[in-house]
């Protein structure tokens, strides 16, 4: 069994699905399953590495249009590489791989797993011209992975394939890199503060800016650290500055992949206050659950966000787009060191339980033998 994960990127470059993709492959290549990578590279060259025993290939990009890689060199990688594989796993969304598989027109023998982390919600104009596409890619695979129910049950774009549909709960591993020098310091610099944890891409479903606002309504023992970059990085960081908010909230940039494990173990809780079905699952949260983090997250329709995250019972989920009902669920925590005790050994048990690597791993493994011998 030989597979290949197609999807926008790998890391180093760091995602929701750049996390699910990776722990794929290791999880896979671990099984002694031959799993390699072929994704668009951040910029305009090829980069082919076959580190720890799998093939990444890395094809360049021109550009990058609305989160997407313009990358023509992804389709001659992949008519070079389509043969030598039995499944071609793609993560959607993606339009620039789902149009590298629709002209390389793998043979029928070749099965094709697609990854539905997420409906294509904001850019509607994108989408009318990529749905035919789409429709293509639907029809033609074989089966159809999603993170969770709620979400299968609420895309549109699922409905007529659910026949094909297969819930397999993101997993991931509990080994992130432990770093003692920065954890040290983060104590250091934030001794005696109540720590809250954003991370994520500075974008307009991630919902930061209610992050920020949510300090307004705490008072000065409370700190807000948001951790990432993006587009509206800028912004959410003049709206500390206006608001006068810089002794509670700070931001760090993008963190080194090896320090963010530091800033999961300083936290007392977890934050994840997004607005839109775009936060399909919300892997951060696994991150916190595996360390045994109190979540606070929010109640969006559709998203799985409220599946993960049990309400009173790994932490709570509040209504979107409110800084007030954050803050209250921030203090209801903090305040009651039995419900924080309650949310952490539940949260640790429901990840140990549901959300490992071998998990899911055990689950594709066996939805590969199955699309292979049907």
């Amino acid at each position: 069994m030989r597979i290949l994960q197609l999807g926008r990127f790998y890391p180093p470059e760091l995602g929701g699905i750049e996390t699910v993709i990776f722990e794929i492959v290791e999880g896979l290549n671990a099984n002694n399953i031959r799993c390699d990578v072929l994704c668009s590279n951040k910029i305009n060259r090829l980069e082919i590495s076959n580190t720890r025993n799998y093939k990444i290939v890395r094809a360049p990009s021109l550009t990058h249009v609305l989160s997407t890689s313009i990358s023509p060199a992804l389709i001659f990688q992949l008519r070079k590489l389509v043969k030598e594989y039995d499944i071609i796993h793609l993560h959607h969304p993606d339009p620039m791989a789902t149009l590298a598989l629709l002209l390389c027109r793998p043979g029928g023998k070749q099965k094709i797993i697609v990854h539905w982390h997420s409906d294509i919600i904001r850019q509607k104009f994108t989408l009318f011209f990529y749905r035919p596409i789409q429709e293509w890619l639907l029809k033609r695979c074989n089966r159809i992975v999603v993170t969770s129910q709620n979400y299968l049950d609420t895309s549109k774009h699922l409905t007529k394939y659910w026949g094909k549909a297969e819930v397999v709960p993101i997993g991931i591993s509990a080994e992130m890199n432990s770093n003692a020098r920065k954890l040290d310091e983060l104590k250091k610099s934030f001794k005696g503060k109540k720590i809250i944890f954003g991370l994520g891409r500075h974008v307009y479903y991630k919902g930061f800016e209610y992050l920020i606002e949510s300090a307004e309504y705490l008072d000065d023992n409370y700190l807000i650290i948001i951790g990432g970059d993006g587009p509206l990085g800028p912004s959410l960081m003049a709206k500390v500055q206006e608001k006068g908010l810089q002794s509670r909230v700070v931001f760090t940039g993008r963190i080194p992949f090896d320090e963010i494990h530091s800033y999961f173990e300083l936290c007392d809780i977890f934050c994840l206050p997004s607005v839109e079905r775009s936060e399909a699952f919300g892997v951060v949260l696994l991150e916190a659950m595996s360390l045994g983090k109190p979540i606070v997250a929010t109640n969006i329709p559709g998203s799985g966000v409220n599946w993960v995250n049990q309400d009173n019972e790994t932490g709570l989920n509040v209504t979107p787009q409110d800084p007030k009902a954050l803050a209250d669920a921030f203090v209801k925590i903090m305040s009651n060191p039995a419900v924080m005790k309650k949310f952490s050994e539940r949260g640790k048990s429901r990840y140990l339980t549901k959300f490992t690597r071998e998990a899911m791993v055990d689950q594709l493994i066996s939805l590969y033998s199955r699309v292979l011998k049907s």
